[in-house]
Formats: C-alpha cells, sequence, structure tokens
C-alpha cells in the first residue's frame, strides 16, 4: 500500500507529528519522504547537508528546520529540535513519530502504532521491527538488519525510530544533547 492509499485509513482526529532527522541522505530521504502518508504534519531537521537534502525535503511539502553548524551536531539535538517545532507548528499533536532520514515507514505503521498507545495508556513509546531493505549487499547490511530483530512485547529501550506520547516526551524532557550516542535507550 502506497503512503497515499494510507491516507483513506487515517483517521484525520489523529494528532500526529512526524520529525525526521537527517544529513546528506540523498535518495534515501526522498524515498523516506515518499512513505510519509498525506495528512500527517512532518518536519525534517537538517544537520548541515551540502547534497539538497533541504531542497527534496521542501519539495515534498515538509517543513526544514537547519541546525545550527556553530553547535556540535548531536542525533539528540536534532530530535529535541523537532519537539521544538512541534510545539509551535502542532501544539495539539498527542503523538510524534521520530524517523531516521535513510528510513522508510511502512504504510500500516502510523494506524498500527496509534492504536496500540491509544489501547494501552501506560504505553510511553512503540516501534515495530526495522528491517535493512538491502541485508544482503553487505555483512554490515546483515548484521544491522539482525541487530534490529527484538523480540515483540514490552522491552527495555528503544531505537530511533519510534512513535511517543507527546506526554512523555515531556515528562522526561526530551533528549540529552550531550550524548554523541545512546540517547534514546537513555531515554527509555
Amino acid at each position: 500500500m502506497r503512503a497515499k492509499d494510507l491516507q483513506a485509513k487515517l483517521n484525520v482526529d489523529e494528532k500526529i507529528a512526524l520529525i525526521l532527522i537527517g544529513r546528506n541522505e540523498g535518495q534515501r530521504l526522498v524515498n523516506c519522504l515518499k512513505s510519509i502518508p498525506e495528512g500527517v504534519k512532518a518536519v525534517y531537521i537538517d544537520s548541515g547537508s551540502t547534497d539538497g537534502s533541504v531542497r527534496n525535503a521542501h519539495a515534498h511539502g515538509v517543513d526544514v528546520v537547519e541546525l545550527d553548524m556553530a553547535i556540535p551536531f548531536t542525533a539528540a539535538r536534532a530530535r529535541n529540535a523537532g519537539i521544538g517545532w512541534i510545539r509551535q507548528n502542532v501544539s495539539d499533536a498527542e503523538f510524534v513519530q521520530f524517523l531516521d532520514g535513510d528510513c522508510m515507514l511502512d504504510p500500516n505503521w502510523i494506524t498500527t502504532a496509534t492504536d496500540a498507545l491509544r489501547a494501552d495508556q501506560s504505553l510511553g513509546a512503540v516501534f515495530g521491527r526495522r528491517r535493512e531493505q538491502y541485508p544482503q549487499h553487505s555483512v554490515f547490511n546483515r548484521l544491522c538488519d539482525c541487530e534490529w530483530d527484538v523480540s515483540p512485547g514490552e522491552v527495555k529501550y528503544f531505537a530511533g525510530d519510534v512513535m511517543m506520547r507527546v506526554r512523555a516526551l515531556d515528562d522526561v524532557g526530551g533528549y540529552r544533547e550531550d550524548m554523541i550516542a545512546g540517547e534514546e535507550p537513555e531515554l527509555s
């Protein structure tokens, strides 16, 4: 199912925003942008791209925040900038989907994730099975695909591609920007 076909399945009352983060993602960002369902408000947080990523995001109707290059880039900083953008532009957002710019959303994910969060008010975040698109292309790709194969059910940690309750993010104060990596397990 393509992203446009998913629009009919999305409840227009959903209070969802999507934060994409990346730097010099090229065609991967274009593929990511194409996977966003129509009607979901999205922002791309760019960390100093020089490859046209900002232009590509604008061309797909996605707002862009370009991070100040004078301050060191971290994924946590980009994620928090996205949260700040949501507070200003989608103030009634109940859920936020974080997505790395080199990833694509499964067409059914938004509905699946919001249904799970609505069904269990104790959940702060949900994530699905991340898959490497071409695991056969390299040992690295194969290892990443294996690493992302976590058991279904409750877990202690989530990774970067996650849907969260905005309230849960507010409760913990967002991501720690001083962390170069590992900000997701720390936030979990």
